[in-house]
């Protein structure tokens, strides 16, 4: 049975930015259930995920069968965290098909599949919040990621087309657009960009820190703060935002 606040997913919960959101809400007394490709064994070994179902984002019917494992256990779904997210750095002239199709199947058809798949029970229950994770790169342009960019610019449009279709349930949709976030995902990227720009990728790190008014790079607990804020009462009459999590860099 749930307990607290209730039950959160989360998608691509077991590492990264999805782990730290996991951490806060469990925190916050949330039941979490955490949906990815890996199992996150630290998180369940600390009693921080309670519930875990290897999930393909992407798959329709994979989503459809964790969503129904998640209501036949708990009986409810009160948060849906929609953090399940992919990159890759490519010129668009040297882009391929399978390049652009891999980051549109994660990072936006993932995330509508996954809000199509809670909503009916969102609806039936006249309440739930969903916080999708788009990205500084869904508000402004960005060279070597215009695939990326262009996903998660869907992702933003997205959420506020959602946000006033549920809003007479008192579902509430927003997202959080994090900046250059220290995680495995940046890691590569800083190989990445390296190469494409004849960089090292302690040069490339160095421009993210320069970048960034704050003057420090991004860790993912700046990213949970903000979910956890937006999935709180102080948050009760924020819907269809986007809410920059960058330290200034996109201004």
């Amino acid at each position: 049975m749930m307990k607290g606040r209730g039950v959160a997913i989360i998608t691509g919960g077991s590492q990264g930015i999805g782990e730290a959101i996991a951490r806060r809400l469990h925190g916050d007394g949330y039941t979490v259930a955490v949906m990815d490709l890996s199992m996150p064994q630290q998180l369940m070994r600390e009693d921080v995920v309670k519930h875990f179902r290897q999930t393909d984002v992407t798959s329709a019917d994979s989503v459809e069968t964790a969503v129904q494992e998640i209501l036949s256990t708990y009986g409810a779904i009160d948060v849906l965290c929609n953090n399940a997210g992919v990159s890759s750095m490519q010129r668009v002239v040297d882009m391929t098909e399978a390049e652009w199709d891999f980051n549109f199947d994660v990072n936006a058809k993932g995330v509508f599949l996954m809000t199509r798949a809670v909503l009916p029970t969102m609806i039936r229950q006249r309440r739930g919040i969903i916080v999708n994770t788009a990205s500084m790169a869904g508000v402004k342009g960005v060279p070597l990621l215009a695939h990326y960019a262009a996903s998660k610019w869907a992702v933003i449009g997205f959420t506020k087309s959602v946000a006033l279709e549920v809003a007479q349930y008192d579902i509430r949709v927003n997202a959080v657009c994090p900046g250059f976030v220290k995680t495995s995902m940046q890691a590569r990227e800083l190989q990445w960009e390296g190469q494409l720009r004849g960089m090292k990728p302690s040069e490339v790190f160095d421009e993210y820190i320069r970048l960034t008014p704050l003057k420090r790079i991004q860790v993912p607990e700046d990213v949970a703060k903000v979910v956890g804020f937006l999935v709180g009462d102080d948050a009760a009459f924020i819907t269809g935002e986007a809410i920059n999590v960058t330290g200034g860099a996109n201004l």
